[in-house]
Protein backbone atom coordinates (compact mmCIF):
# COMPACT_ATOMS: atom_id res chain seq x y z
CA UNK A 1 0.00 0.00 0.00
CA UNK A 2 1.33 3.64 -1.07
CA UNK A 3 0.88 6.90 1.05
CA UNK A 4 0.58 9.69 -1.29
CA UNK A 5 -0.43 13.62 -0.88
CA UNK A 6 -3.38 14.43 -3.02
CA UNK A 7 -3.61 16.03 -6.17
CA UNK A 8 -6.10 18.27 -5.25
CA UNK A 9 -4.93 20.79 -2.45
CA UNK A 10 -2.38 20.64 -0.13
CA UNK A 11 -2.68 20.34 3.17
CA UNK A 12 -3.27 23.81 4.88
CA UNK A 13 -4.13 25.46 7.70
CA UNK A 14 -7.64 25.29 8.66
CA UNK A 15 -9.67 28.30 7.68
CA UNK A 16 -6.84 29.14 5.41
CA UNK A 17 -6.20 30.36 1.96
CA UNK A 18 -3.85 27.68 0.15
CA UNK A 19 -0.94 28.59 -2.38
CA UNK A 20 -2.09 27.65 -6.03
CA UNK A 21 -2.26 24.12 -6.13
CA UNK A 22 -2.28 24.04 -9.96
CA UNK A 23 -0.16 21.22 -11.05
CA UNK A 24 1.99 21.38 -14.20
CA UNK A 25 0.76 19.56 -17.39
CA UNK A 26 3.49 16.79 -16.74
CA UNK A 27 2.73 15.86 -13.45
CA UNK A 28 -1.11 16.56 -13.45
CA UNK A 29 -0.50 13.74 -16.54
CA UNK A 30 1.81 11.37 -14.12
CA UNK A 31 -1.02 11.62 -11.30
CA UNK A 32 -3.71 10.70 -13.83
CA UNK A 33 -1.52 7.74 -15.33
CA UNK A 34 -1.23 7.14 -11.23
CA UNK A 35 -5.06 6.82 -10.45
CA UNK A 36 -5.29 4.75 -13.81
CA UNK A 37 -3.02 2.26 -12.10
CA UNK A 38 -4.25 1.92 -8.61
CA UNK A 39 -6.58 -0.58 -7.72
CA UNK A 40 -8.14 0.81 -4.53
CA UNK A 41 -8.01 4.33 -2.99
CA UNK A 42 -8.60 4.53 0.11
CA UNK A 43 -9.35 8.67 1.15
CA UNK A 44 -10.24 9.82 4.75
CA UNK A 45 -13.59 12.14 5.17
CA UNK A 46 -11.59 15.42 4.02
CA UNK A 47 -10.44 13.96 1.51
CA UNK A 48 -13.08 12.33 -0.02
CA UNK A 49 -15.03 15.81 0.48
CA UNK A 50 -12.46 18.14 -1.83
CA UNK A 51 -11.94 14.96 -4.51
CA UNK A 52 -15.93 14.20 -4.77
CA UNK A 53 -16.72 18.09 -5.05
CA UNK A 54 -15.05 18.26 -8.25
CA UNK A 55 -13.57 15.08 -9.94
CA UNK A 56 -16.89 13.68 -10.94
CA UNK A 57 -18.16 16.13 -13.18
CA UNK A 58 -14.73 17.49 -14.00
CA UNK A 59 -15.32 16.44 -17.38
CA UNK A 60 -18.38 18.13 -18.03
CA UNK A 61 -17.45 21.43 -17.34
CA UNK A 62 -16.40 24.07 -20.30
CA UNK A 63 -13.35 24.54 -20.75
CA UNK A 64 -12.05 21.08 -19.27
CA UNK A 65 -8.81 19.79 -20.71
CA UNK A 66 -7.95 16.77 -22.46
CA UNK A 67 -5.80 15.61 -19.22
CA UNK A 68 -8.81 16.58 -17.27
CA UNK A 69 -11.24 14.65 -18.50
CA UNK A 70 -9.18 11.53 -18.66
CA UNK A 71 -8.68 12.39 -14.91
CA UNK A 72 -12.12 12.47 -14.07
CA UNK A 73 -13.12 9.54 -16.10
CA UNK A 74 -10.06 7.34 -14.11
CA UNK A 75 -11.19 8.46 -10.70
CA UNK A 76 -14.81 8.00 -10.96
CA UNK A 77 -14.11 4.33 -12.56
CA UNK A 78 -10.99 3.24 -9.53
CA UNK A 79 -12.45 1.59 -6.90
CA UNK A 80 -12.74 3.78 -3.77
CA UNK A 81 -13.36 3.51 -0.01
CA UNK A 82 -13.60 5.90 2.29
CA UNK A 83 -13.09 6.39 6.33
CA UNK A 84 -15.91 8.23 7.58
CA UNK A 85 -17.91 7.83 10.81
CA UNK A 86 -20.25 11.35 9.65
CA UNK A 87 -20.37 10.88 5.89
CA UNK A 88 -23.78 8.92 5.15
CA UNK A 89 -23.61 8.67 1.53
CA UNK A 90 -20.68 7.91 -1.47
CA UNK A 91 -20.65 7.41 -4.59
CA UNK A 92 -18.97 6.90 -7.78
CA UNK A 93 -17.73 3.54 -7.51
CA UNK A 94 -17.18 3.91 -3.72
CA UNK A 95 -17.75 2.13 -0.25
CA UNK A 96 -18.23 3.28 2.96
CA UNK A 97 -16.26 2.33 6.11
CA UNK A 98 -17.72 3.84 9.12
CA UNK A 99 -15.94 0.67 11.60
CA UNK A 100 -12.16 0.71 12.66
CA UNK A 101 -9.87 2.04 9.88
CA UNK A 102 -6.77 -0.41 11.02
CA UNK A 103 -8.72 -3.00 10.86
CA UNK A 104 -10.29 -2.60 7.60
CA UNK A 105 -7.34 -1.80 5.80
CA UNK A 106 -5.47 -4.71 7.31
CA UNK A 107 -7.91 -6.69 6.03
CA UNK A 108 -8.00 -5.05 2.45
CA UNK A 109 -4.14 -5.62 2.11
CA UNK A 110 -4.68 -9.31 2.45
CA UNK A 111 -6.72 -9.00 -0.63
CA UNK A 112 -5.66 -8.86 -4.43
CA UNK A 113 -7.16 -6.10 -5.29
CA UNK A 114 -3.74 -4.75 -7.19
CA UNK A 115 -2.19 -1.20 -5.93
CA UNK A 116 -3.79 0.23 -3.52
CA UNK A 117 -3.62 3.98 -2.37
CA UNK A 118 -4.19 6.06 0.75
CA UNK A 119 -4.55 9.43 0.93
CA UNK A 120 -5.65 11.88 3.44
CA UNK A 121 -3.37 13.05 6.89
CA UNK A 122 -5.51 11.17 9.48
CA UNK A 123 -6.22 8.17 7.95
CA UNK A 124 -2.65 7.61 6.40
CA UNK A 125 -1.26 9.28 9.66
CA UNK A 126 -3.14 5.95 11.54
CA UNK A 127 -2.04 3.75 8.76
CA UNK A 128 1.73 5.17 9.80
CA UNK A 129 1.17 4.20 13.04
CA UNK A 130 -0.15 0.94 12.55
CA UNK A 131 3.22 -0.21 10.17
CA UNK A 132 0.25 -0.82 7.17
CA UNK A 133 2.50 1.29 4.67
CA UNK A 134 4.64 -0.39 2.34
CA UNK A 135 5.40 2.87 0.28
CA UNK A 136 5.71 6.35 0.46
CA UNK A 137 4.93 8.81 -2.67
CA UNK A 138 5.46 12.50 -2.10
CA UNK A 139 5.67 15.26 -4.29
CA UNK A 140 6.98 18.12 -2.34
CA UNK A 141 5.57 22.06 -3.74
CA UNK A 142 7.93 24.46 -2.68
CA UNK A 143 5.98 26.27 -0.73
CA UNK A 144 6.26 27.08 3.16
CA UNK A 145 2.57 26.79 4.17
CA UNK A 146 3.77 27.18 8.21
CA UNK A 147 0.29 25.25 9.44
CA UNK A 148 -2.38 22.95 8.88
CA UNK A 149 -2.90 19.18 9.79
CA UNK A 150 0.93 17.39 9.92
CA UNK A 151 0.78 14.63 7.08
CA UNK A 152 3.35 13.05 9.24
CA UNK A 153 1.99 11.89 12.53
CA UNK A 154 3.94 11.22 15.81
CA UNK A 155 5.01 7.63 15.28
CA UNK A 156 5.77 5.17 18.30
CA UNK A 157 8.91 3.90 16.63
CA UNK A 158 10.94 4.86 13.44
CA UNK A 159 9.79 4.13 9.90
CA UNK A 160 13.20 2.62 8.35
CA UNK A 161 12.69 3.76 4.07
CA UNK A 162 14.74 3.69 1.20
CA UNK A 163 14.90 5.48 -1.37
CA UNK A 164 13.91 4.21 -4.85
CA UNK A 165 12.64 6.81 -7.16
CA UNK A 166 13.26 11.18 -7.77
CA UNK A 167 11.84 12.99 -10.06
CA UNK A 168 11.35 16.61 -10.82
CA UNK A 169 8.67 18.25 -12.44
CA UNK A 170 8.04 21.64 -13.40
CA UNK A 171 8.17 24.80 -10.89
CA UNK A 172 10.73 22.55 -8.68
CA UNK A 173 8.23 20.54 -7.48
CA UNK A 174 9.95 17.15 -6.48
CA UNK A 175 8.60 13.48 -6.25
CA UNK A 176 10.21 11.32 -4.11
CA UNK A 177 9.01 7.40 -3.64
CA UNK A 178 10.63 5.21 -1.03
CA UNK A 179 10.16 1.82 0.01
CA UNK A 180 9.77 0.54 3.92
CA UNK A 181 12.48 -1.54 4.92
CA UNK A 182 11.20 -4.15 7.34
Amino acid sequence: MTGHSPIQKPVIPEGGEGPDSSPSDELFQWWSDRVGATGLALYGRKLWEAMSSHWPTADQRPGATQAEIEYARRWRDMPKVVFSSTTSTVDWNTRLVTGDAVTEITRLKTEDAGPMDIGGATLAGAAMRAGLIDEYMLVTVPVLVGGGTPFFTALDSWANLNLVETRTFPGGVLLTRYETRR
